[in-house]
């Protein structure tokens, strides 16, 4: 069923708006303004901008994690690669630093922020052939070797090069 709530509504078109036009060093007012309605109404959904640019990260990265379990894992990170998510990667990483720093409103971006990858990542290792003792480990090492990547594309821009990394990354997992 879908959320067709004005919470859901609003969080759906930011997401949108951000994935093409950036947001997170926009006011409240402007993004707002962007997004058809009041910086009121996206106050009174969201808290503040920092709790919308939350909410969109979280939803972005929600829906990352459900295309987990049906994609291969070469599939998987040309998905996060694509030129369409790069704004909400680089926000990705805004946010990372600022809850990592104490910015006021961000504190909830760091819940789950780790933890919520983990047992989908397990469950793909799984299907992979991985011993369920090393999941574990392998989780976190692939979760920390994609967003160093993808750091580095916001970065760098260099696709070949983190694309190259990651397909060494990947033979690990490929069955003889």
């Amino acid at each position: 069923m879908i959320d067709a709530s004005p919470r859901a509504k609003l969080l759906a078109a930011a997401i949108d708006h951000i994935a093409h036009h950036g947001g997170a060093d926009r006011s409240l007012r402007a993004l707002a303004a962007d997004l058809g309605t009041s910086h009121r109404m996206l106050i009174y959904h969201f808290g503040s901008k920092e709790g919308l640019l939350t909410a969109v990260a979280r939803e972005v990265e929600a829906r990352q994690r459900a295309a987990l379990a049906g994609l291969d894992p070469a599939e998987f990170w040309r998905r996060l690669t694509d030129d369409d998510l790069r704004a909400n990667e680089k926000l990705f990483f805004q946010l990372y630093g600022q809850a990592l720093g104490g910015t006021p409103g961000t504190a909830e971006f760091l819940n789950g922020v780790i933890d919520d990858w983990l047992g989908p990542i397990e469950a793909r290792l799984a299907q992979l052939g991985v011993p369920e003792a090393d999941r574990p480990a392998h989780a976190r090492l692939g979760l920390a070797v994609a967003r160093g990547l993808l750091l580095d594309l916001v970065t760098t821009g260099d696709r070949e090069a983190v694309d190259a990394a990651m397909a060494k990354f990947l033979v690990l997992y490929e069955k003889p």
